[in-house]
This record gives structure tokens, C-alpha cells and sequence, in this order.
């Protein structure tokens, strides 16, 4: 328990960055840090949601969740499977960030069967 309090409170410390690039007029976009789900006791239990809202909501439409990011793509009429998401999520590319490193195996697994079966709905 107390690992995992570390673990999350590492994430916290250590997280770079959001959905970010050039905003047009030369500057970089301000990027968010990216933060870990309240902790569940189980990391492979992680919620998909909890991770999307925490960490791509601020980018990303996801009706689903709730939100309404304008910056990157909008993930419901994108609607991508697992495997992209999953791909897009670890290596960053087009602006965003990769956040492998930031988010754990888990976290990145739940985040993008969470957006594959969410998106488009």
C-alpha cells in the first residue's frame, strides 16, 4: 500500500506533459501533467475512465467522460480501436506527448480499451 502511495506520488512528480505542440503563433501550448487515478489498491484494476479524465479530457472530446478538449483530435467521431489508442498513448506523435513512462502498463491498457469502447457512442 505504502509502495503505491509512492509509485503515485512519483507519477505526480515526474509528469512532463499533456496534449501540447505549437499553438500557430510560434509558442508552445501550455501542457498539463499527467496524473495517476486514485488509487484502488489494484493497478491492474485501473479505471479507464479515471485515467482519461485525469490525463486527456483537457485535449480530447469524449462524450463518455464528460469531456470536451478542442485541442486534439475529437476521440468520438475518431472512434479508434485499442490498439491505436494504445500506440498513440505510449508514443505521443501529432502534437501529443507520448506518455509511456508517466502512465503505468495498466493505466495505458484500461485508458484505450476505455476510449475503444467508449468513442462514437
Amino acid at each position: 500500500m505504502k509502495s503505491r502511495s509512492i509509485t503515485a506520488l512519483v507519477l505526480l512528480v515526474f509528469a512532463l506533459a499533456g496534449c501540447g505542440g505549437d499553438n500557430g503563433d510560434g509558442e508552445a501550448e501550455q501542457q498539463p501533467e499527467a496524473t495517476a487515478p486514485a488509487d484502488t489498491g489494484d493497478d491492474a484494476a485501473a479505471s479507464g475512465e479515471a485515467v482519461f479524465t485525469s490525463n486527456c479530457g483537457s485535449c480530447h472530446t469524449l462524450a463518455a467522460a464528460g469531456t470536451s478538449g478542442t485541442t486534439g483530435p475529437n476521440l468520438d467521431e475518431l472512434a479508434p480501436d485499442a490498439a491505436r489508442v494504445e500506440t498513440q498513448v505510449r508514443n505521443g506523435g501529432g502534437g501529443m506527448p507520448a506518455f509511456e513512462g508517466q502512465l503505468s502498463d495498466a493505466e495505458i491498457t484500461a485508458v484505450a480499451e476505455y476510449v475503444a469502447s467508449s468513442a462514437g457512442g
